[in-house]
This record gives C-alpha cells, sequence and structure tokens, in this order.
C-alpha cells in the first residue's frame, strides 16, 4: 500500500491547537530557531533587549516572522516554522518559565493551563478535526 505523503501532511495540519513539526516548518523556521538559540549567549540577549528590532533585523527573517517574535505570539512563531524548544530562550529571556509561555499559547492562565497537565492533558473527547469543525 502507498501512501500519499501530500494527504499523509495535510491530515497532520487538521489537528485542532497543534501543529506537528514537519520537515517543511523546519526549512521554513531554521533562522527563526537560530536566532533563538543565539539568546543562549549573554551577550546576545542584552544586544536582542537593548534594540529588539535591531536585533531580528540582523537575521534573515520574513516580517511574519519578525512581527511574530516582536508581539511574542508563540502561535504564530510555530505557524512560520518556529520549534517550541528554540523559542523557549526567547521567553526565558523575557523571564518567562515554560509553564507561563505555553499557557498563554493556550489562552488559559498559567495555573489553568498546569492543573490541566497535571490531570492528564487536553481531553480527546470534543473537537478532533478543523475540517470537521467547519
Amino acid at each position: 500500500m502507498t501512501t500519499d505523503i501530500h494527504a499523509y501532511l495535510a491530515d497532520l495540519e487538521d489537528i485542532p491547537g497543534t501543529r506537528v513539526y514537519t520537515a517543511a516548518r523546519a526549512r521554513q523556521g531554521y533562522w527563526m530557531n537560530q536566532f533563538a538559540m543565539s539568546l543562549m549567549q549573554a551577550e546576545n540577549r542584552e544586544r536582542f533587549k537593548a534594540d529588539e528590532r535591531a536585533y531580528l533585523d540582523a537575521w534573515p527573517l520574513s516580517e511574519d516572522q519578525k512581527q511574530a517574535l516582536l508581539d511574542r505570539d508563540y502561535n504564530r512563531c510555530l505557524d512560520l516554522g518556529g520549534n517550541i524548544y528554540f523559542l523557549a530562550k526567547l521567553f526565558s529571556t523575557d523571564g518567562l518559565s515554560f509553564l507561563q509561555a505555553v499557557g498563554t499559547m493556550t489562552g488559559m492562565r498559567p495555573e489553568e493551563y498546569q492543573a490541566m497537565m497535571v490531570a492528564g492533558g487536553r481531553s480527546p473527547q470534543g473537537v478532533r478535526s478543523i475540517r470537521e469543525k467547519r
């Protein structure tokens, strides 16, 4: 049996609230993730905090990527190829914990998000397909 890779990848985009980090996303977000990794060095964090836009302009990022980073719109960053584990360098630079940052991506307060995760995560019941919800 042969699998249509395009249909398979399209199905990955149909999972509500989830962005699967595919090879296409990795290619798209390469420079965004490299930027984020640069924040591991204290001098780069200082340069970034001094003038975020100028620091981002030094990287070959799309305007959409730059704006998503400036807005700290982590969901948009994921859509544009960011990887949450690389983006963790950005929210750590901002003094946020992983819990605080990821909680903002769900629309929940950190305490609500933490309680949901401790209770086993998001329920598998409910909307299972973006296409079916429309």
